[in-house]
């Protein structure tokens, strides 16, 4: 994530969505990926954009106290040679607020508000999957950021993020119960999606192991 002005072939995220920028990305990933399936394509496409977004966001936060300007309407998004995000451009450096104590969902309400929400609607009409797993699909890289940035991981907050029905506004949280916690027989602790991201249908990319929702594929 680096300023606009640094991303010298960043297109503006209105305008990528807007026109069929997004449709020929996905194209272009498929046919370099071999993928055949839309959905799975699309969703992979999607693991990869909000990675490079939703983990620079959280880490900044966490550990600066700064707020990345992350409103959709104002970044621009660079893609690699394969269609698949490979940097975000935001306006301005961000700022810092006063109170560094809030609680979970006033941290993201930015980025779920003006960028995630929208984005999952074109997700949803252009892509082919649903809310449900693009929510769970940027719920993984949220989760991460949040118990492993800093010395002092927030794990306590990304259980609020996964656990609470409603948002404190009285909205459905949208990441209720995406992942799951479980002990293993052997007493280990791994963590599992509730969707599975659909990954086993591309040929040649690994299994995420423990995380995926299918026991089937979970020892792929």
């Amino acid at each position: 994530m680096v300023l606009s002005e640094d991303l010298s072939d960043g297109m503006p995220l209105p305008e990528f969505f807007g026109s069929a920028a997004f449709d020929l990305a996905i194209s272009t990933y498929a046919e370099t990926s071999g993928g055949t399936d839309r959905r799975a394509v699309a969703s992979m496409w999607s693991l990869y954009y909000f990675s490079y977004l939703t983990i620079p966001y959280v880490v900044a936060r966490v550990l600066e106290n700064q707020v990345l300007p992350v409103d959709f309407e104002e970044m621009t998004v660079a893609l690699s040679a394969d269609g698949l995000p490979r940097g975000f451009g935001v306006a301005t450096s961000g700022d810092r607020p006063i109170d560094s104590g809030e609680e979970i969902f006033a941290l993201l309400a930015p980025l779920m508000e003006a960028h995630l929400s929208k984005v999952v609607a074109h997700l949803k009409s252009s892509g082919g999957i649903s809310p449900k797993l693009s929510w769970n699909n940027a719920a993984v890289y949220i989760d991460h950021a949040l118990r492993t940035a800093g010395a002092a991981p927030l794990a306590d907050q990304a259980d609020s993020m996964i656990a609470l029905r409603l948002m404190p506004d009285g909205t459905p949280n949208p990441f209720f119960d995406c992942l799951r916690y479980e002990e293993e027989e052997d007493g280990a602790r791994v963590c599992r999606r509730k969707i599975c991201c659909l990954r086993y249908l591309l040929p040649g990319v690994p299994s995420c192991g423990s995380l995926c929702a299918l026991p089937s594929q979970r020892k792929q």
